[in-house]
């Protein structure tokens, strides 16, 4: 007699043949939703180098090597893109990223289960290890977490804890998508997935990478300069898949904005760079984004807002954040998917002109309504 295949069958070799892939993205594609993980290394890269994807439906789990030879995992990406198969996974958003690098677009739709957790009161940012001991009522062997992902033949030590991320994520996505339907909470999920599903946050834009650095100066051609400097850092990290710091750090392109080199020699004495770098490819195109830094119009010069002396935190602000605490835990919810510190804060000294979330929704019903109240002295605190 055939044996049926359970939720627990786990296949140890890894696919290697685009023809096996095919054949199983037919199975899955069957599924109403799959489970996803992948391994990745981004320690000497830009890019993160895909070493291993993670799949399973309730027939069995499977890893898939995109490092294989001549591996194509386009029946893969279709399946991602596949709209009639959910795709779950946990604290998705590396994920997510590494999926639009080869997709350019994102797998739809898409259920992470620690968003889910933290609509059901399993706390903030619940880590999987955390769920699967809550719910599935395992225990996970993480003695594989910080090995080499690329090096090949992968050991089944690594295999079983990758295999793992995949196998009682089947069950934390039944719980989790039970309970959601019961408390009707289902679209406060959906709204979170929306802002994972926003491509800027998987891709940086060179014009824009200055904006992301700490800046302790506003003036508007030192800004220009840096925005420039950044721009050209971040294409050279995108074209050699470097680490913005291996090509150069932020030190050094503040350094550079703020005392510009006028020629090949200056350039070459500043701190940070390399004894002869201004006479490589690399070193010509900094001084030519230097170049272009220096003829941006002082009209077309990017300026930042001062920042306006932060007033001290009224008493109130204080007041609400236990009553954020206190609704969010009624309500089984994480605190920080209704309010954060910062918008509490900020609502607090000015409540007159200032729109939290909060103010809006179901976040209103939880807490919102009463914090109004507690402003206004018609709510007390015990």
């Amino acid at each position: 007699k055939k044996k049926k295949k359970t939720t627990t069958d786990i296949c140890m070799q890894p696919i290697t043949d685009t023809d096996e892939l095919i054949l199983l993205c037919k199975r899955l594609e069957k599924a109403d939703f799959i489970t996803v993980d992948t391994e990745f290394l981004r320690d000497n890269t830009y890019y993160p180098k895909l070493c291993l994807v993670q799949v399973a439906d309730d027939e069995g789990a499977h890893a898939i090597d995109p490092l294989a030879e001549g591996l194509d995992l386009q029946p893969l990406l279709d399946l991602f893109a596949n709209e009639n198969v959910l795709k779950v996974l946990h604290a998705c958003r590396q994920d997510m990223e590494i999926f639009y690098l080869l997709m350019n677009d994102l797998p739809k739709p898409v259920f992470d289960t620690q968003v889910a957790a933290m609509v059901c009161g399993f706390g903030d940012s619940v880590g999987y290890e955390t769920l699967v001991t809550k719910i599935a009522k395992a225990q996970l062997d993480k003695s594989a977490r910080y090995t080499d992902w690329s090096k090949r033949p992968l050991s089944e030590t690594q295999l079983n804890y990758a295999l793992g991320d995949v196998t009682y994520l089947r069950t934390i996505y039944r719980r989790l998508s039970s309970e959601l339907k019961a408390t009707g909470r289902e679209a406060w999920v959906d709204e979170e997935m929306a802002v994972l599903r926003d491509t800027n946050l998987y891709w940086i834009a060179p014009e824009d990478a200055w904006q992301r650095l700490k800046v302790r100066t506003n003036k508007p051609r030192f800004l220009g300069l840096l925005q420039e400097l950044a721009a050209w850092r971040e294409r050279q990290a995108q074209e050699r898949d470097l680490p913005r710091n291996r090509v150069a750090k932020d030190e050094t392109l503040f350094e550079i904005a703020a005392h510009p080199p006028r020629d090949e020699a200056a350039l070459d004495r500043i701190r940070g760079i390399p004894k002869g770098f201004s006479r490589s490819r690399a070193g010509k195109s900094l001084l030519q984004a230097l170049e272009a830094g220096m003829n941006i119009p002082d009209k077309d010069l990017p300026h930042i807002e001062r920042a306006k002396p932060r007033p001290a935190t009224p008493p109130m602000a204080d007041l609400l954040k236990v009553l954020l605490k206190i609704k969010s835990q009624q309500a089984k919810v994480a605190a920080r998917m209704v309010a954060s510190s910062q918008e509490i804060e900020a609502w607090a000294a000015e409540p007159q002109t200032t729109d939290i979330k909060a103010m809006h929704g179901w976040r209103y019903k939880i807490f919102g309504a009463d914090a109004v109240k507690l402003m206004e002295g018609n709510l007390g605190l015990t």
